[in-house]
């Protein structure tokens, strides 16, 4: 039998990053529009950000894309869904990321993520 607290504890001291993750949500406006907006669910959690492939160089002409996937570590009990945006603060620098499906385990929970921007 796996021990998940003690497990958890291991993993969780390597959480050195902090995340806010944000989703579309319904918004009732005062004049009774509805609409959707960017919505942050969670803030400041602690994190881990793993790169899990090294990013292509994606220069044009007019732009250098960004665009490459990571993974990130965090909590199992925080509720991510796919599209989800997460803002992870690494070093000082915030990065913006879109959110795969993530995968549940006992003791976290792992989170494909693709980043998307110009350099």
């Amino acid at each position: 039998m796996i021990n998940y607290k003690r497990h958890r504890r291991a993993v969780e001291r390597l959480y050195e990053d902090k995340c806010t993750i944000s989703r579309m949500v319904d918004v009732v406006k005062p004049s009774g529009e509805k609409r959707k907006e960017l919505q942050a669910v969670y803030t400041d959690q602690s994190c881990k950000l793993s790169q899990k492939a090294l990013a292509s160089n994606g220069q044009t002409e007019t732009a250098n894309n960004i665009a490459y996937e990571t993974k990130l570590f965090i909590a199992p009990e925080m509720e991510i869904r796919q599209g989800d945006t997460i803002e992870v603060t690494r070093y000082g620098r915030m990065l913006k990321f879109i959110a795969g499906e993530p995968f549940v385990y006992g003791s976290h929970q792992e989170v494909s993520m693709q980043r998307k921007g110009k350099a």
